[in-house]
């Protein structure tokens, strides 16, 4: 008996600790192109391409339920906007989504202050704000029905060859390796892009010294139509208005200030908020966590290889300053969508180097532009040193007197300079 129950154990116990490798299916799934990433960029790159008769499969680690729940929300430019708009996805989220038409810009306590306003543009709005949630569930609902899209999710990827007319992505779904074949993937993985790094693709740019504490505030301002750029010495605060009187504040300072910040109680956090923003908003009330993430600049050597295109965070990341980050997607996606309809149309090979360069020519310089310009404004007005101050404060002025000047500020920041996509034509 006891010799019966003592083999049984150990031969349990052995089991137990045994591990099997995982069958690879013999089946070959083949598409045109594999997206790696099923955020917000890789699912409108997707939605984009539904009616362009290319077979699309998208890959996603995290579960639906997860990647749809990021408390977040981004400020999406005029250009943005314009390009959702041609895919079909702006009407669906137009009426939930915050709007401004003044821009407010200041400098810590100088009473210089430059508003920019619509007339400067010719605009309705210089801007709209939308919340995570809202635009990655109304993008998944829009492909839900399309033959010609599949989505795999959560699904690993395990490994990538790169062959002269395809790429062969090995992937695990539900504990067993499958295999996709397709024409090009599409790296919409994020900043730390596995797709990236195993292509050997390295990148330029530095870690910043600060961090940034984001977390949305309800007010009882008399109005909620204007964003804010709060310039101080310890970084930039951005306040973008959402719908139900409700701000997003994204809130840069040092690593270790920012750490504080986060940490404060809550009526500690309130006063100290209310004495940054001016009063500018009246009464405060948190009515979300508050997370930190630290801040970067960003810029892949190249976009593109054989059979291989980055796009998004995978391709660069900025200062938040300005909230250009998912803008500067988008209009990736728009570049990559005009790239590859025409060389399918043409008939090219749409995962050939050649077809890819011209998406990365385009892209790459535009997107150099963006990170330098918030990088600069981000070094000028993050410190207190008298020559910077001077410049700084030289700059409104000559922003609040010339026209002209506010106009191109607001050309670039909306994503109205630089080549236009077909999809706007």
């Amino acid at each position: 008996m006891f010799l019966n129950v003592f083999l049984n154990k150990y031969l349990k116990m052995n089991f137990d600790q045994l591990s099997f490798p995982l069958s690879l299916s013999n089946h070959i799934e083949d598409y045109d192109l594999t997206i790696v990433g099923g955020g917000i960029v890789g699912i409108t790159l997707a939605t984009a391409l539904k009616a362009s008769g290319l077979k699309i499969v998208i890959i996603e680690a995290h579960s639906q339920v997860n990647s749809a729940s990021k408390p977040q929300a981004y400020a999406l430019s005029l250009m943005s906007v314009r390009i959702l708009d041609a895919i079909g996805v702006w009407k669906k989220i137009s009426s939930q989504v915050g709007k401004f038409n003044s821009i407010r810009v200041s400098d810590a306590d100088h009473p210089q202050v430059v508003e920019f306003k619509t007339a400067d543009l010719g605009t309705d709005y210089l801007g709209y704000v939308v919340e995570h949630q809202v635009i990655l569930e109304t993008l998944k609902t829009i492909i839900a029905d399309s033959p010609e899209i599949k989505w795999l999710c959560p699904a690993e990827v395990m490994s990538v060859d790169y062959q002269s007319t395809k790429a062969t992505v090995k992937i695990k779904v539900e504990g067993r390796l499958q295999q996709i074949r397709s024409k090009l993937v599409i790296g919409a993985d994020g900043a730390q892009s596995q797709i990236r790094s195993e292509a050997g693709i390295k990148t330029q740019g530095w870690k910043y010294w600060q961090s940034c504490v984001t977390f949305t505030v309800k007010h009882n301002a008399p109005s909620n139509n204007m964003a804010f750029e709060r310039f101080w010495y310890s970084g930039p605060m951005g306040i973008l208005p959402l719908p139900g009187n409700r701000c997003q504040i994204v809130w840069t300072a040092s690593h270790s200030q920012a750490r504080v910040i986060k940490e404060l109680d809550e009526t500690e956090f309130l006063r100290q908020l209310q004495q940054r923003t001016g009063g500018l908003l009246g009464e405060l009330k948190l009515v979300s966590d508050r997370f930190i993430f630290p801040v970067q600049l960003m810029q892949s050597r190249r976009y593109t290889d054989h059979r291989l295109a980055l796009v998004g965070d995978a391709a660069h990341c900025c200062h938040p300053l300005g909230g250009q980050g998912l803008n500067l997607g988008i209009r990736d996606v728009a570049a990559l969508v005009e790239t590859l309809q025409k060389s399918y149309q043409r008939g090219e090979d749409i995962g050939s180097l050649k077809v890819l360069k011209r998406y990365e020519n385009w892209r790459r310089n535009e997107n150099w532009v963006i990170l330098g310009f918030t990088d600069f404004l981000n070094r000028l007005f993050s410190n207190q040193w008298w020559l910077s101050m001077k410049m700084r404060r030289l700059g409104l002025w000559l922003t609040n007197t010339f026209p002209l000047i506010r106009r191109l500020s607001l050309q670039l920041m909306t994503g109205l300079l630089g080549k236009i996509p077909q999809l706007l034509k």
